[in-house]
């Protein structure tokens, strides 16, 4: 049985020849040649000032957050509904994650929850944009201009993503990208780090080099720190589908597009939002079925796999992981962030591979119809 899978990626012979490349000449005086080309290439894409080619979008976070100088004390305000990397460097400076709920339509972290969870000790928040769609970034940004407090953006899944004419990944005093296999733009692994901030890039810039100032005195650390470096190859990589952004970008909407039309007339069956004034990326088409249909997102994803369909369920609100048992703020999460929970119960992700053809989409969409019992 043919397998469809759940994400991938689209390679072209751009790729391979950068990466070639790379492989061949990035070394010795060359090592940061795929480097400096991905990430003003990156930053002018953003419309940003400053970007940092990164092992991960996690330590994109964790480097942002020390960065901010956050840490024993604090708390910073996440989305319920993200993958625990949205908040794990939270914990990682020693600070606590405070869980808000999300919005019912683009499932992105809530401002009026956001602003009941600020405190005195909220240093800063993390907001995420989910699964390719962007929140209210203007409400968002206005309560935390009151409360001052640093907005950390996490666009790990949303490049491509617009909100009012201007890229996911900008609005925040940090943004922060994830280039994995499953995403838009991959580098098999990787991350990136942007910011208009030139203080605080510098600070990223020695923190990620084990504490070196960047061109200063050889082997000599001021501060312990990390390493957190791209590969030659993945910057390679990296470049090449960058090149191409618009065309990916391109091919995950008519997908969703698809989906849309295969999907259309089911009763309680809730697909990826696009509010007026924004454009989605449509990382991962997600559908969440009205808790009506009486089936777990975990029964309709075997369900689906007996048919050869690989997905994913929707993110487990963040509170309801034994990770955070011991985390005060995980108490009475499911009376204060109903949405997060509802949504996490049923959603699912469709499959989303760059490669996905139309002839798969709607087998996937009969046999979620046929599942769900809609003639």
């Amino acid at each position: 049985m043919k397998r469809i899978p759940v994400a991938g990626p689209w390679i072209t012979q751009k790729e391979i020849d950068y990466v070639t490349d790379a492989v061949t000449n990035a070394w010795y005086g060359n090592a940061g040649m795929y480097h400096d080309r991905f990430e003003k290439a990156f930053a002018e894409h953003l419309g940003v000032a400053h970007a940092m080619a990164l092992p991960s979008c996690t330590s994109a976070l964790h480097l942002a957050l020390l960065a901010l100088g956050v840490g024993p004390g604090d708390e910073v305000v996440v989305p319920e509904s993200t993958w625990i990397a949205s908040a794990a460097p939270v914990s990682y400076v020693g600070a606590t994650p405070v869980f808000a709920d999300v919005d019912p339509v683009t499932w992105c972290m809530d401002a009026a929850s956001f602003q009941r969870c600020i405190t005195p000790r909220t240093k800063a928040v993390i907001p995420v944009d989910l699964y390719g769609g962007v929140p209210d970034w203007g409400t968002l940004n206005s309560v935390a201009d009151s409360a001052r407090v640093a907005v950390i953006e996490d666009a790990a899944e949303a490049i491509g993503a617009l909100y009012h004419g201007r890229r996911a990944g900008s609005f925040g005093r940090v943004g922060t990208f994830s280039f994995h296999g499953s995403k838009t733009l991959t580098t098999g692994e990787g991350g990136l780090l942007v910011t208009d901030d030139a203080e605080l890039f510098r600070r990223c810039q020695f923190l990620r080099d084990h504490g070196r100032a960047p061109g200063g005195r050889m082997f000599w650390n001021t501060e312990i720190a990390h390493k957190y470096k791209m590969s030659a190859m993945q910057a390679a990589l990296g470049l090449a589908q960058l090149e191409r952004i618009e065309e990916l970008v391109a091919r995950k909407r008519e997908a969703f597009g698809w989906y849309a039309e295969a999907l259309s007339g089911i009763p309680g069956l809730q697909l990826n939002a696009e509010p007026p004034g924004t454009r989605n990326g449509f990382w991962m088409v997600t559908v969440v079925p009205d808790a009506s249909y009486g089936i777990t997102k975990e029964d309709l994803i075997a369900r689906l796999s007996h048919e050869g369909i690989d997905a994913r369920p929707f993110f487990h609100p963040l509170s309801e992981l034994p990770a955070y048992a011991d985390n005060p703020h995980a108490r009475g999460a499911r009376e204060r962030n109903p949405v997060a929970y509802r949504l996490g119960a049923t959603g699912i992700n469709l499959p989303s591979s760059l490669v996905l053809t139309r002839a798969d989409v709607d087998f996937v969409a009969r046999s979620l119809r046929r599942i769900l019992s809609v003639a």
